[in-house]
């Protein structure tokens, strides 16, 4: 097992969707993904935790006028993603090694449409390290675009809660709650809407066949 995320770290490296920058140097693409890397003016969408990328690779797919990049730090996880993505041709999906600590090193004001955040470490006990924290909140602002949206999806009643609590009491503009997404996704939504919240993580599909309940919130922090 440890070979083969050797392995697949070691392949990731070598694909052209794939980026390992250094915290000790200016990183060429901040400010410049658009048109440096995928030659478009295109809404940028990232994944923060994207573990092996089917969120990211998936959005593309279903998103052609976007682009995604998915953010983590294991970099033998997202090889899974951005070897898809590599092999089918899909232009608007790029994947970048980091911690999410530091997430606005890598892009710039104004840069990036909107977050997703799918399954995330619910931090049990350290709240201030929950991807809707303040302290994440603060990196995020820094780096959406007025009007730019935060999703979350989770199993996670703890991280949920938390989440819904931080939305009431920072003023958040709510635009979508759920506590049993895939109970109560109305018949009239738009149906690239409900296809892209059917898709399912490696980590979902075990949540679910445990009997887990999806939770599914839409927000702005400006």
């Amino acid at each position: 097992m440890a070979k083969n995320k050797l392995a697949r770290f070691a392949a990731v490296k070598s694909f052209d969707n794939f980026f390992e920058p250094s915290l000790q140097e200016e990183f060429a693409l901040k400010g410049k993904w658009r048109s440096d890397y995928f030659k478009n003016d295109h809404p940028i969408v990232l994944e923060l935790g994207c573990g092996k990328g089917e969120y990211t690779v998936g959005l593309a797919k279903h998103y052609k006028d976007k682009n995604f990049i998915g953010v983590d730090i294991k970099g033998s996880r997202m090889f899974v993603g951005a070897d898809e993505a590599r092999r089918e041709g899909i232009e608007n999906a790029a994947f970048l090694r980091t911690k999410i600590d530091f997430i606005d090193k890598y892009f710039d004001k104004e840069e990036v449409d909107e977050i997703w955040l799918t399954f995330s470490d619910p931090q049990p006990k350290k709240p201030r390290k929950r991807l809707t924290s303040p302290l994440f909140i603060e990196r995020y602002r820094k780096i959406l675009k007025p009007g730019g949206v935060v999703n979350i999806k989770t199993d996670s009643d703890l991280l949920f809660e938390f989440t819904e609590e931080e939305i009431e009491r920072n003023n958040y503009e709510c635009l979508e709650l759920t506590w049993d997404l895939y109970g109560s996704i109305p018949e009239s939504i738009d149906p690239t809407i409900r296809e892209i919240l059917h898709i399912r993580t490696h980590y979902e599909n075990l949540f679910t066949a445990k009997g887990a309940q999806i939770k599914y919130a839409k927000f702005r922090i400006n």
